[in-house]
């Protein structure tokens, strides 16, 4: 059984929460599927922003002031409708993050592979072995690394933002400014010369629903809610403050990568390495795009720390009340729920074969991907409805922070993220267009996106059915 997680340490502050956020949100992966789409990218992100990161950010404030326990979404769902929902929730919370490793830590890989060979960057981007050699021996030595505790993965993860996140981030929008002060050729309008995209092509929009994952994962500090100090303070200042900073990265970098490079000439996973080499080229830097590429691996190193612990953390609460057996329980001398971690790292590996198994690594990328995102949307959607439920059946039971505007406010904040939820899902089922070269099949790209869902849901309620949970 766990420890007593009370008299933990409160190891985490204001910056430090505010940059797992960062780390955990800003990666620099997603810049060049937006930057696809030109102009139209500043449309999705402000829109994404408006109908899912805010109200996700305001909902997340409230439950985690309020329900500030371990355990996060898990305690939130449960206190609303019982176990055996608050474990589908965080069953599904964690398990499309063990599907999001991969993806991650494939851009890394790439930008492993031109910090230390640009000259065979495009074809190691596109090995299948080498990205899942980085792919495991980079998890598996953040799991061991997070065993020794929050309070050295919270420094792992604020290096990682500033040599993964802010320094390439700059250099992106700073490189791609001069460049247009000094003249030089604009690619903005050849990726996209509409402001407003075109809504009647919705394979088109199945690309734009990636952003949703770009944006999620606001919840996931609440995990580290009794190793904060002054929770009720921190955690609204640090969601806001990583609002801020996370829409501006990846609006002024999609937008550089636009004007920069032209449709043809980039790849997913490795756009802003070959971004920033085409602009450093300019004046005969092109070797500090290495450095800067080593960086963005880092950075991805962060993210991965950023996130290993969190969902483990509400599975384990979940495990101390029943819906998983005792075994599972076990934690370290640091609270790091041990065996938790040792599970999801072999299933992370089993889920890397599926590089192996595609035609390109970019399909592979891109498939995984979308599937992460409807997962983590039904949680969402459960989330939203967690918190109406709260508001009603517990009126006196509330933290520092509540989504403003009263009962109102709430059911304005959660009708949107819902209806936002519902939509990206539907969406999500269309294959795109513009993936066509990387060899998707459209009716294995539903029937993954399908099996895989069902296989996500499924999974916890026999769970819970069969451990008798209610």
């Amino acid at each position: 059984m766990a420890n007593n997680d009370g008299a933990q340490p409160r190891v985490l502050g204001l910056f430090g929460l505010a940059m797992i956020n960062i780390v955990a949100i800003a990666s620099l992966r997603d810049l060049p599927q937006m930057a696809s789409y030109g102009l139209s990218s500043i449309f999705f992100y402000v829109l994404a922003a408006m109908v899912f990161f805010v109200p996700v950010s305001l909902v997340a404030a409230e439950l985690a002031t309020a329900w500030p326990e371990r355990g996060g979404v898990y305690v939130w769902v449960r206190e609303a409708f019982g176990k055996r929902w608050g474990f589908l929730a965080v069953f599904l919370q964690w398990f499309q993050n063990l599907c999001w490793f991969p993806v991650v830590l494939t851009f890394g890989a790439a930008s492993l592979a031109f910090a230390v060979a640009p000259e065979h960057s495009t074809e190691l981007a596109e090995n299948k072995f080498f990205i899942v050699a980085v792919v495991l021996v980079v998890y598996w030595v953040s799991v061991f690394l997070n065993f020794f505790g929050l309070s050295s993965s919270a420094r792992i993860c604020i290096g990682g933002a500033f040599a993964g996140i802010f320094i390439p981030g700059l250099a992106l929008v700073v490189l791609a400014g001069i460049g247009l002060f000094t003249g030089e050729p604009s690619r903005l309008l050849e990726n996209g010369d509409r402001l407003i995209p075109d809504f009647t092509r919705f394979s088109n929009l199945t690309f734009a629903v990636s952003v949703w994952l770009a944006f999620a994962g606001m919840e996931m500090t609440a995990a580290h809610a009794r190793e904060v100090r002054s929770p009720e303070r921190a955690y609204p200042l640090a969601i806001f403050f990583a609002v801020l900073v996370i829409l501006t990265v990846f609006i002024l970098g999609a937008l550089s990568i636009s004007v920069t490079l032209a449709p043809d000439q980039y790849q997913l996973q490795s756009g802003v390495t070959e971004a920033v080499r085409t602009m450093l080229a300019r004046y005969g830097l092109e070797n500090w795009a290495r450095l800067i590429a080593l960086g963005m691996a880092l950075g991805v190193f962060g993210s991965v720390n950023a996130w290993i612990v969190g969902p483990s953390k509400g599975l384990l609460t979940a495990a101390e009340d029943g819906a998983l057996p005792a075994a599972l329980c076990k934690v370290n001398k640091k609270n790091v729920p041990t065996r938790i971690l040792l599970l999801q790292g072999g299933i992370v590996s089993l889920i890397c074969l599926a590089f192996a198994l595609q035609p390109t690594v970019e399909s592979t990328y891109f498939m995984i991907s979308v599937l992460t995102i409807q997962m983590y949307l039904i949680m969402y959607f459960m989330m939203f409805l967690t918190a109406l439920r709260l508001r009603k059946t517990h009126p006196l039971h509330r933290g520092r922070f509540r989504v403003p505007g009263g009962t109102f406010g709430l059911w304005l904040v959660c009708g949107i993220g819902l209806l936002a939820a519902v939509i990206a899902i539907i969406l999500g089922f269309f294959p795109p267009e513009q993936l066509a070269k990387s060899g998707i099949n459209p009716t294995t790209f539903i029937t993954f996106l399908a099996v895989g869902l069902a296989i996500g849901v499924l999974i916890p309620l026999v769970i819970t059915y069969a451990r008798r949970l209610k």
